[in-house]
């Protein structure tokens, strides 16, 4: 086992801060999802030599704790941390089954969960449009390692609108205003826009989706979480279609 240098742990907090495209992994079941999903590792570290599991995949070095608690963005990591390059967000392809449109979503809790839920719910194809990056530490925990199951692909609003417009996909919105969910029913491939809480979906997302879908609820509340309605919602499509 290699003895990671000062130069290394300082070159690997300069990439952390300016590096958006690197994951910094610092739990033992994600790393072992992401590299069992063909994620290729840079290198990692390891506060001792009991954790050293993938000494034949990549680089590992030996460190010490504290610096793994530098790099982790978790208050309580588990002595491991994997570097590696995330590149699947740059595979744009058209969506063969239902797929999940997350348009504007930057809190990476709701993200994550709702990655997560697409992956249960056979969303394979999930694209982030102006919303935060899958690299985000948070997300990857949240979706806990299911992002590394879908085709996540990260984009700008008028490279998505592009593509939709060219494959001519069918899209549908989360909005309150919506159809009940519970009335419509679903064949063929189905793409769920969710925007976020406060604008919903964008202007224009909007003008090329051909239906809005709703969740009844009470009128003392006024809507609900993104990550919830964006579950609900895949679910009930899922079930219709299993």
């Amino acid at each position: 086992m290699l003895k990671a240098s000062g130069n290394l742990i300082k070159d690997l907090k300069k990439q952390k801060r300016e590096n958006s495209s690197l994951l910094f992994l610092d739990n033992i079941k994600i790393i072992n999802d992401a590299l069992a999903n063909g994620l290729k590792p840079k290198l990692i570290l390891v506060e001792n030599e009991k954790l050293n599991k993938w000494q034949n995949l990549c680089p590992t070095y030996l460190v010490e704790s504290k610096t793994i608690e530098q790099l982790s963005d978790c208050k309580t990591p588990q002595g491991v941390l994997c570097v590696a390059e995330y590149l699947q967000h740059m595979d744009f392809s058209k969506p063969t089954t239902n797929f999940l449109v997350i348009d504007g979503l930057q809190d990476p809790g709701n993200v994550g969960t709702l990655i997560r839920t697409a992956v249960a719910c056979k969303f394979s194809h999930i694209y982030l449009v102006d919303s935060v990056k899958p690299t985000n530490s948070k997300l990857v925990r949240s979706s806990v390692g299911t992002i590394f199951y879908a085709n996540i692909v990260s984009s700008t609003r008028d490279e998505f609108i592009s593509h939709a417009k060219q494959w001519n996909l069918p899209l549908i919105k989360a909005d309150m205003d919506g159809q009940n969910i519970f009335s419509c029913s679903f064949g063929g491939v189905v793409g769920l826009v969710v925007g976020n809480e406060g604008q919903g979906v964008s202007q224009q997302i909007s003008q090329i989706c051909t239906k809005s879908v709703s969740l009844p609820m009470e009128k003392s509340v006024e809507s609900l979480n993104a990550a919830v309605s964006g579950g609900v919602i895949m679910y009930q499509i899922y079930s219709q279609q299993k």
